[in-house]
């Protein structure tokens, strides 16, 4: 079954992400990145073997912030994590989720506390350095940010290595250095081949650079793996247009009236703004 790509906002179009529906989708942020991305809160909550009392109880807590989170319920999300610290006040995952939900509040100097927090406990936790990372990132500290994603790496065990991957991808564009962007985005791309953010922003790049056949590489691919929209048709549209295959070029222009005829990009099409 081809999975949905979601949607974008911002100058870049993420993508997948481990996130999928929920969490684990790809809509995305005015970053560009997926919505939420980097920030799997279920993800964070570590396997329940041998653990204390304390801890199996502060767990179930997390847990259920975690799909409080997940759902935009911030208060009762918040009035779990904190009944979790209460219990377990060493438990860093709860703070790597405090931190995520303070950062969706605007609480941006509760958030860094709380990411701090948890990496005291854990420093060499994946996912809270990838989560810090993406927090970072979104704050205007790229270069720090990147540092974190590859402390995240570090782990051979880490589950979602095209995460920190690809994010590290997004904060180098975010500095200008498209060509450490390409290497992160085509490091994550070898590590899950389906990574729709990488294949998109793989595609946005060397449509840019007039490299057009590895552009429709990306772009075909994305298209083909992905439930299309009107951001991954548009991008496809454009590189068929810049390689003048104008058959290609009508067919997703087609699509892309058809099935998105009120889109800003069935707009651009109408005005013949390839360069938007």
């Amino acid at each position: 079954m081809r999975r949905s790509a979601g949607e974008r906002s911002g100058w870049r179009w993420g993508a997948a992400l481990v996130l999928a529906a929920g969490l684990a989708g790809c809509a995305t942020t005015d970053d560009g990145a997926p919505a939420r991305q980097g920030q799997d809160a279920a993800s964070v909550i570590p396997a329940s073997t041998n653990e204390t009392e304390q801890r199996r109880r502060a767990r179930i807590r997390l847990e259920l912030a975690a799909n409080y989170y997940q759902q935009g319920n911030y208060q009762v999300a918040l009035d779990e994590l904190r009944q979790a610290l209460q219990v377990d006040p060493g438990y860093a995952a709860a703070y790597g989720v405090l931190g995520l939900v303070y950062r969706d509040l605007g609480d941006l100097d509760r958030a860094e506390d709380s990411f701090q927090r948890g990496l005291q406990l854990a420093p060499n936790d994946s996912e809270l350095n990838n989560n810090y990372g993406w927090f970072l990132c979104q704050t205007g500290r790229e270069r720090r940010a990147i540092d974190h994603f590859m402390r995240a790496l570090k782990d051979p065990l880490y589950a979602t290595p095209a995460k920190p991957l690809h994010n590290a991808g997004i904060c180098a564009l975010r500095t200008g250095d498209e060509a450490a962007a390409e290497g992160y985005f085509q490091r994550a791309f070898q590590v899950d081949p389906s990574n729709a953010v990488a294949m998109y922003n793989l595609a946005s790049l060397y449509l840019k650079r007039r490299n057009l056949e590895r552009a429709k590489f990306y772009a075909q691919r994305l298209l083909s793996t992905y439930e299309p929209t009107s951001q991954t048709l548009w991008l496809a549209l454009k590189v068929e247009h810049a390689r003048g295959d104008r058959d290609g070029e009508a067919s997703l222009a087609s699509q892309l009236r058809r099935r998105f005829p009120s889109s800003p990009e069935a707009g651009m099409l109408a005005s013949g703004k390839f360069d938007d």
